[in-house]
């Protein structure tokens, strides 16, 4: 692509009142030889927009750099076609909005002047080294869903895809569909007015999956291997036939099971009376409520919390166990109207409209709630059953009678009980990897169906602690998710979090010494090796978060728009002041996911920062490369900022562990110009979150107040 190159800058949104925009035009035209520059005052107006659309017909212009707001406004509006270039420079954001205004004469602050002039800098000189970006076309892709489990998530998944138009093979390792629902008598209400138990419906969505033209249904069947990647995934049956197919996308929802309660030792379940949650459901739907020895149970105590937020046992809240025991509360009522029910509890969790149930069993005269913490469950010479709770609303220890104790268990994920569910064909293993406690890990905040392997999506209780009603929406929207997936791979897009996008990891293989950082490092497990240990890169895998670009010493990986070298680029051209004028400079590599957004809001609400500061995005830290510390150094820069998500236990970056990466790696530079004599604070890392931006200006003023103390930069000006 012969490429020419336009300059077009926005005075509007406030931006002429900090900046000459001419002093812009001078620096386009003279230092880089730019042949068309231009000046307009609303570049997003019709008008504006038409004048580069006219220098696109009439001169060639091919490569657009538009110096006006934030590539995140305005998306479409400067989308110049499929063959085109376009780099947004954030002028208004990240110059005009957060430093100094012009002042009452008119005259423009000198250091903000420099700063809106470097950004022109930053992003015209990476056009030379910008691609267009193309889609990654696989030869063959398929559309159909692969849905893994034929519980309520799964049976929910497959027909709503179904629905869709799309061709499901819905797989079941039982000799029938249903799951754990086939063992509920009744289900917890989903409607209006949410006050009375619903008949078990779980016959109604087994005939609808089978009934369905476009559902092939394997029972009896579990999944041998899945290879290859979205749109074109294999997949593999352990089953009497060995069926395979083709996916274009994948949906996990392999179910629970039962925490097993005979751990529950302290809760008395050796004891004849004393029985978990799952075996109080067989019997209320057998029709009656009684002890071992066949007598009606008058009198039943159900124990909250039984092995759940308890760190010998499940150290998460189960989600379901109040809810389950108000319904079997309900049971002992309905069965016999003189029995009476007691449910102990530590806290009584029922979300939404769960509250009207909880209302209306609190205020059924049979049922006895009470919050404590069960302390004792000893059986007497009757077989009745004595609790003793501590800590009680009335604040004394009180102690139960009863004929009959449930215990209300958890859930633990069927990853952990049933060893693995998708045999993976992947360089990083045969399972997802994890978050804790079994469930696998993703970004949960923002895409709560999205795992750590592209186009495979888990719903239901596999993904968290949940009931049949929220698996019904969780599939769902798992569902929508897949179809998502494999309709954007077929046209060569990115699904997440940067939808849409078109590039992908191009790595120059005759370079690569085979080092395994790449396909160690990847989160998403995009990258596989051959035989003799070279990358195998699995494009639509790739989330284009760039974490394999950082980890390269050889830096042979690269995307269209984004690469190391471009990345340099800006930093180098950066006018660095000389040492007497007494104007450091700082490099701010910033996560366009949480930091961006926060500088971004800080910007709207006009507050200010230090002038000296220069941001460059990074698509994650993640893809921070050590030699940026090299170049900055070695141009002058003062002092360099990494600003990106919080990591560790609680994370949220979107790449799962890029600030982590990211700040292994600046450890290890830490050390190193240590022993060169150079202060390694001059290179530091800050977790930021999207609700950050009234931290940012004290942030930054005080590393500058601690880069005064170590004085400028030695390399300068060398």
């Amino acid at each position: 692509m012969e490429k020419k190159i336009g300059v077009y800058i926005c005075s509007g949104c406030d931006i002429d009142k900090s900046i000459d925009p001419e002093g812009l035009e001078k620096v386009a035209k003279n230092e880089y030889k730019v042949p068309i520059c231009k000046t307009h005052p609303f570049l997003c107006s019709q008008e504006g927009l038409q004048l580069i659309k006219d220098d696109q017909k009439n001169e060639g212009v091919n490569c657009f750099v538009i110096a006006a707001c934030s590539k995140r406004h305005h998306q479409t509006d400067f989308d110049m076609g499929a063959d085109t270039i376009v780099i947004r420079v954030p002028l208004r954001e990240q110059v005009a909005w957060i430093l100094e205004p012009r002042d009452a004469e008119g005259n423009v602050n000198e250091d903000t002047q420099m700063a809106g002039e470097d950004y022109v800098r930053m992003y015209t000189s990476t056009v030379r080294l910008t691609s267009v970006p193309e889609p990654y076309i696989q030869e063959k892709t398929d559309k159909s869903i692969a849905v893994i489990g034929g519980g309520v998530a799964g049976m929910t998944a497959a027909v709503q895809a179904a629905k869709a138009g799309y061709d499901v093979n819905l797989i079941e390792k039982s000799d029938q569909l249903g799951g754990f629902a086939l063992s509920l008598k009744s289900i917890i209400p989903s409607e209006p007015p949410f006050e009375n138990l619903m008949p078990n419906n779980i016959s109604e969505l087994v005939a609808e999956a089978e009934g369905m033209g476009n559902i092939t249904v394997h029972k009896s069947s579990t999944v041998a291997s899945i290879a290859g990647e979205p749109g074109a995934f294999q997949v593999k049956l352990e089953n009497a036939t060995g069926s395979e197919f083709a996916a274009g996308a994948v949906v996990m929802a392999s179910g629970a099971t039962p925490y097993d309660a005979s751990k529950l030792t302290h809760l008395g379940i050796e004891n004849d009376n004393v029985i978990s949650s799952i075996e109080f459901e067989e019997m209320a739907k057998n029709g009656a409520i009684v002890r071992k020895d066949g007598q009606p149970a008058k009198s039943v105590v159900f124990v909250q919390c039984a092995g759940s937020r308890d760190e010998n046992h499940l150290p998460y809240c189960s989600n379901t166990c109040c809810m389950t025991s108000l319904m079997q509360a309900a049971y002992v009522r309905e069965l016999d109207s003189d029995a009476k029910a007691y449910i102990v509890y530590r806290d009584m969790r029922t979300p939404g409209q769960y509250e009207a149930f909880y209302r209306k069993q609190q205020d059924d005269p049979g049922i006895f709630l009470t919050k404590g913490n069960v302390v004792g469950v000893n059986e007497a010479a009757d077989k009745t059953v004595n609790v003793d709770v501590d800590e009680s609303l009335l604040g004394d220890q009180i102690q139960i009678q009863a004929d009959l104790v449930v215990l209300a268990v958890g859930q633990v994920p069927s990853t952990l009980d049933e060893g693995s569910i998708l045999n993976l064909q992947y360089r990083q293993g045969l399972d997802m990897p994890e978050l804790k406690h079994g469930y696998p890990d993703s970004h949960f905040i923002c895409f709560p169906y999205e795992t750590r392997r592209t186009g495979i999506y888990a719903a239901g209780t596999v993904r968290q602690p949940m009931d049949e009603n929220f698996a019904v929406r969780d599939a769902t929207g798992a569902a929508m998710k897949a179809i998502q997936s494999a309709v954007m791979t077929e046209m060569g897009q990115r699904v997440h979090p940067r939808s849409g996008d078109l590039t992908f990891m191009s790595p120059d293989l005759s370079r690569c010494t085979d080092c395994k950082r790449c396909t160690e490092e990847c989160p998403f497990g995009a990258i596989d090796e051959n035989e003799k240990g070279t990358p195998l890169p699995n494009p639509a895998r790739c989330r284009s978060c760039g974490t394999c670009m950082g980890a390269c010493p050889e830096r042979v990986i690269s995307f269209a728009d984004y690469s190391v070298s471009i990345l340099s680029e800006m930093i180098k051209n950066i006018e660095v002041p000389d040492e007497d004028d007494e104007k450091p400079r700082i490099v701010a590599f910033i996560c366009e996911n949480d930091a961006m957004p926060a500088l971004e809001q800080l910007a709207m609400e006009r507050k200010k920062i230090s002038p000296y500061i220069r941001f460059i995005p990074l698509r994650c830290l993640g893809g921070n490369n050590l030699v940026f510390v090299s170049d900055a150094l070695s141009v002058g820069i003062d002092g360099m900022m990494y600003l990106g998500c919080k990591y560790g236990d609680d994370y949220q970056c979107h790449f799962i562990k890029g600030s982590e990466l990211c700040a292994e790696r600046l450890g290890k530079v830490q050390e190193t110009i240590g022993r060169l004599s150079l202060e390694s604070e001059r290179i530091q890392q800050f977790e930021i979150s999207m609700n950050d931006a009234p931290i940012l200006p004290k942030l930054i003023d005080d590393f500058m107040e601690e880069l005064e103390d170590y004085g400028p930069n030695p390399f300068k000006g060398m």
